[in-house]
């Protein structure tokens, strides 16, 4: 979407929680997830997590054949806590490299962090990469991402705390010591936008699993970002978008969006 002046705005998508290969796998939403994203031609994917169900092989080089349909030079993949079941994070390894990365590309720096524990649900950044965190963000940039598969707040609709990382007091400090301006998630399949201090951090759902809450549905978010104006955007693959929260990365003024969600989830799922 261009902006009132005519500039085109620099596009992040956001997809998570594939869950392939498992019995609540929706392929055809993933399809049609990723012929959306490769008509906005974004300068970033992030994909935060949970690419598989049970961690293994073969599922594994199923999520990394759709993500090779993505047409990005800069995706940042990072695994979840479906993704390290039965040692899975060999495969990941293997596949998409390493578990932490850091990517600087046209004024955004993205630093994504694995959170996740062997075989247990929930996860932990881990005091001992705080300062490694910190550096990486030192640097100038228009806009600062961070990345991570498990909450740093609750959502609601979520269940009990335990889904948070287990030191997120101690993270979020270190990320507002950074200056990270957005957060991007997933886990619980519930999307969400917050405000805490100077930092914003949105939650997707999940955009391939049939597991959802309530009167959820598929999703995924789009990022676009206009000089100090961030729009975040909740598609639906097959059905339209809702802007969630726009904010400035320079006054950190905002407005928050309330979602639309349908009675009916479509049958195209």
């Amino acid at each position: 979407m261009a902006t009132q002046d005519g500039a085109k705005p620099l596009v992040i998508a956001q997809i998570s929680d594939l869950h392939c290969g498992g019995p609540y796998f929706l392929p055809n939403l993933l399809e049609r997830a990723i012929t959306e994203v490769n008509d906005l031609e974004p300068k970033i994917v992030v994909v935060s997590g949970d690419l598989t169900t049970f961690g293994f092989k073969e599922e594994y080089a199923l999520a990394k054949s759709y993500l090779d349909e993505i047409e990005c030079e800069n995706v940042v993949v990072i695994p979840g806590n479906h993704d390290s079941r039965n040692v899975g994070y060999v495969h990941f390894e293997e596949l998409f490299g390493s578990r932490n990365s850091v990517l600087r590309r046209n004024g955004v720096t993205v630093v994504a962090v694995d959170s996740s524990e062997p075989d247990l649900d929930n996860g932990q950044i881990g005091r001992g990469r705080y300062r490694w965190i910190e550096e990486q963000f030192s640097d100038p940039a228009d806009l600062r991402v961070f990345v991570v598969h498990h909450h740093l707040l609750s959502v609601p609709g979520t269940g009990r705390e335990r889904n948070i990382v287990n030191d997120a007091g101690d993270a979020l400090e270190c990320l507002q010591r950074a200056g990270v301006d957005l957060v991007l998630s997933g886990h619980k399949h519930v999307p969400y936008a917050w405000r805490l201090e100077d930092l914003f951090i949105v939650n997707a759902g999940t955009v391939s699993s049939s597991r959802l809450r309530g009167k959820g549905r598929p999703c995924y978010n789009i990022v676009e970002v206009t000089g100090t104006h961030v729009d975040v955007w909740r598609k639906y693959p097959f059905h339209g978008q809702e802007r969630i929260i726009q904010f400035s990365t320079e006054t950190k003024t905002f407005e928050k969006y309330t979602a639309r969600i349908e009675d009916e989830v479509t049958s195209e799922r």
